[in-house]
């Protein structure tokens, strides 16, 4: 008995060392076919101009084509889906952003952020900014606060659509600064930055990349993130004015299916940081008003986490409803 049990152990470990000792074969050998890289957000976008650039550096690095498939709709859960339900042969990839571990806490999803994918690096990172008119008599977020106080039902906040980024950090600065600003959602960044250009909003929450051409049109008050812009040194963040919970970034980055092997995803996320240290490569990034990403695997999925759960306590405690 002890002899089967011995021999058994023994066959245990061979086949568990034949294991490990394949994991660089797949690695060796991938990619063995054309790769997708799944964007599920319309073409001429940040999300999309990321993965076409990545797209190419990828091709170029291993000798194979890769193609850019973009499937919009469903506020991107019809892309982040096919992602999920993907062979996870490393054979295709996700280009999606914050909103992926947002949603779960806004809507029924056909997949799980946290368990059905396997993150790979975050490409690029995004503080937003709450701004005001220049012709605003604030000058500093106490004094709008006062001012709103002072004037109920005159102020509101811009955002680029409910459930987003924008409308969580709006609804927390109600909340926590004991206001009662009206929501502005309007159908993405672009019309959102026109109107706040055009005077038509009080106030609004706007992305670096949407931001960028515009520093000059508006009076930033207070930038997200847990450091101040270096576009805007002058400016505090939330944390260094009493408020909490808006630290989390925006984030642009790279997941696999859940189980594709870890080699494959080690593969990938080597190259991505190699990408992104290429003088050309920080250029785009930095040009678009974003802070280049990298990192571990295993440090953006602790990012996924970590927000997913700050995202989630946010929109119960202030109510946050798509239909607002």
């Amino acid at each position: 008995m002890k002899q089967i049990i011995a021999r058994r152990v023994l066959m245990a470990a061979a086949a568990l060392s034949a294991f490990a000792a394949s994991a660089p074969v797949w690695a060796q050998n991938f990619p063995s076919q054309p790769i997708k890289v799944i964007v599920p957000y319309p073409a001429g976008g940040a999300t999309d101009a990321l993965a076409r650039m990545m797209a190419q550096k990828f091709g170029e690095a291993w000798n194979t084509s890769v193609v850019i498939e973009n499937k919009p709709g469903a506020g991107g859960t019809i892309g982040n889906n096919m992602v999920a339900k993907a062979a996870p042969d490393g054979h295709t990839i996700l280009m999606t952003i914050t909103a992926i571990i947002q949603q779960p806490s806004l809507m029924s999803l056909p997949y799980d952020p946290l368990k059905d994918f396997a993150p790979v690096v975050q490409i690029a990172k995004s503080p937003s900014m709450f701004v005001v008119p220049p012709s605003s008599p604030a000058n500093n977020l106490k004094d709008f606060i006062a001012l709103v106080k002072a004037n109920p039902g005159k102020y509101n906040f811009g955002t680029y659509g409910a459930g987003t980024s924008s409308h969580i950090q709006g609804s927390l600065l109600n909340l926590q600064g004991g206001i009662d600003m009206v929501h502005v959602p309007f159908q993405g960044a672009a019309p959102l930055v026109n109107n706040m250009v055009g005077g038509q909003l009080t106030s609004a929450f706007i992305d670096s990349a949407s931001a960028r051409a515009h520093l000059k049109s508006f009076k930033a008050l207070a930038v997200t993130g847990p450091q101040r812009m270096p576009a805007l040194p002058d400016v505090p963040t939330f944390k260094e004015l009493g408020f909490h919970s808006y630290e989390p970034l925006g984030w642009f980055g790279m997941l696999l299916p859940a189980n594709t092997p870890a080699a494959i995803v080690a593969k990938y996320s080597d190259e991505a940081n190699r990408i992104l240290r290429m003088p050309d490569v920080v250029a785009r990034i930095e040009g678009f008003g974003l802070a280049v990403g990298g990192g571990k695997p295993d440090e953006f999925a602790q990012v996924l986490k970590s927000d997913a759960q700050v995202y989630a306590n946010i929109i119960k405690e202030a109510g946050i409803k798509l239909s607002q």
